[in-house]
């Protein structure tokens, strides 16, 4: 099906044009704010102090709470520690009533998105099923960029959605804020602001009104600057009712591409020191966006992975020592060996899972079909049912077909 827009009858009101090129270079630029926005929500170094103080001092002064005192630490360890080691206010609520503040801001300003969208054709709600083939159509070729969106004359909600909101919330809130939580969790009984990496959430709103799409309300709009003050400044802070305690952002944050990005999407990783690192010391390990323990990075063993329950950081583990290495040292049963059919001069091999893994499964060892930016093909390994004798046999299974049916494949994994 070629990416050529179909002509439409409805109202293009609430858009930027009906050139599906110009339309395009329009969504080139909604991404381009999207990394901005994407690069305050990944920077390291000194916050901007006299920024965020004012900005929090205003959500105060909203929530007709008085202007707090600002007390700041190098972490979020550091501030849990704090938060716990003295009482600290907060019969009024300070913190939920902000939260209140924020949250109505959001939910108006969906309503009234969510009534500019009615402008557009139901794009999911088709009656006549030639149209929802069309449809359906012109939504496969959307995914494969924003920019195809847009030529595709999908109208600009969903790509928004998709490629500011979402992607942000999966770079930021999902990979960077998760990570960080595992270093301090809440303890302290309050709302917790996640300062730059609660970009997702402000970007989706600006991009409405910076780009001409929606006005929304002027409390709104201030609310919106207030958040990106924050954004633009600081790390986490926690609102008490005669003190905001506010956290620096981290002195060190490395990320790399997620695989086959589409909407710029990164995920946490550094291969040999902490990928989120802190003022005070304090960190987090973290390879390809799986979080990890020190361990994994400066002394991975067979000991060590044999008693690692979480299968992710096994799986680090193993590859950090290199599976050949590993299948070595641990001395792992061979159950099948075979020609891999899908991926033609490569060998597929069936393992018996270590006693200390606690189950009856099996490991195949396959090899990349891709190779990487070095040159070399990766070997890694998948866990199986232990059902399984036939290494061929197992590789189907990996992508739901029989044995028989995934050797008549050709196929790059």
């Amino acid at each position: 099906m070629s990416a050529v827009p179909m002509p439409s009858t409805f109202p293009r009101r609430g858009t930027f044009s009906d050139n599906p090129e110009d339309y395009a270079e329009s969504i080139r630029a909604i991404c381009a704010q999207r990394d901005r926005w994407l690069a305050y929500g990944l920077k390291a170094g000194p916050s901007d102090r006299t920024a965020a103080e004012s900005a929090v001092a205003q959500l105060y002064r909203r929530s007709g709470r008085p202007e707090p005192k600002f007390s700041w630490v190098a972490s979020p360890v550091a501030a849990a520690e704090f938060m716990t080691s003295r009482p600290i206010a907060d019969s009024a609520g300070a913190g939920s009533l902000i939260a209140t503040l924020l949250s109505s801001s959001r939910r108006r300003m969906d309503q009234r998105i969510d009534r500019r969208q009615i402008e557009w054709p139901q794009q999911y709600y088709y009656s006549d099923n030639n149209a929802q083939r069309d449809l359906q159509a012109r939504i496969d070729v959307a995914r494969r960029s924003p920019t195809d969106a847009a030529r595709a004359d999908i109208s600009p909600d969903p790509i928004i959605r998709r490629t500011v909101r979402k992607s942000l919330h999966t770079s930021l809130f999902d990979g960077v804020a998760t990570a960080v939580r595992t270093l301090a969790p809440r303890p302290f009984g309050t709302v917790s602001w996640y300062g730059q990496q609660e970009a997702h959430r402000v970007a989706y709103y600006d991009t409405y009104r910076s780009f001409g799409l929606m006005t929304f309300g002027r409390e709104d709009n201030e609310l919106l600057d207030i958040q990106s003050a924050l954004i633009e400044s600081t790390g986490w802070w926690w609102a008490f009712d005669d003190i905001a305690v506010m956290s620096e952002r981290p002195t060190a944050l490395h990320t790399e591409p997620i695989p086959d990005p589409v909407h710029g999407e990164v995920r946490l990783h550094h291969s040999t020191s902490p990928a989120v690192e802190f003022g005070d010391g304090s960190g987090v390990h973290v390879l390809n966006g799986t979080v990890i323990p020190a361990w994994v990075i400066h002394d991975p063993t067979v000991e060590r992975i044999t008693v690692e329950r979480n299968v992710e950081i096994r799986r680090s583990a193993i590859e950090r020592i290199g599976w050949d290495s590993y299948l070595d040292q641990a001395g792992l049963r061979l159950i099948d060996t075979d020609d891999d059919p899908g991926n033609p001069g490569c060998i597929l091999q069936l393992f018996a899972t270590p006693a200390g893994w606690g189950d009856e499964g099996r490991i195949l060892l396959a090899v990349n079909g891709s190779r990487e930016r070095d040159g070399e093909r990766r070997r890694y390994g998948l866990r199986v049912p232990g059902a399984f004798s036939s290494a061929v046999d197992a590789a189907g299974w990996t992508y739901g077909l029989a044995g028989a049916d995934y050797g008549r494949l050709l196929r790059r994994t």
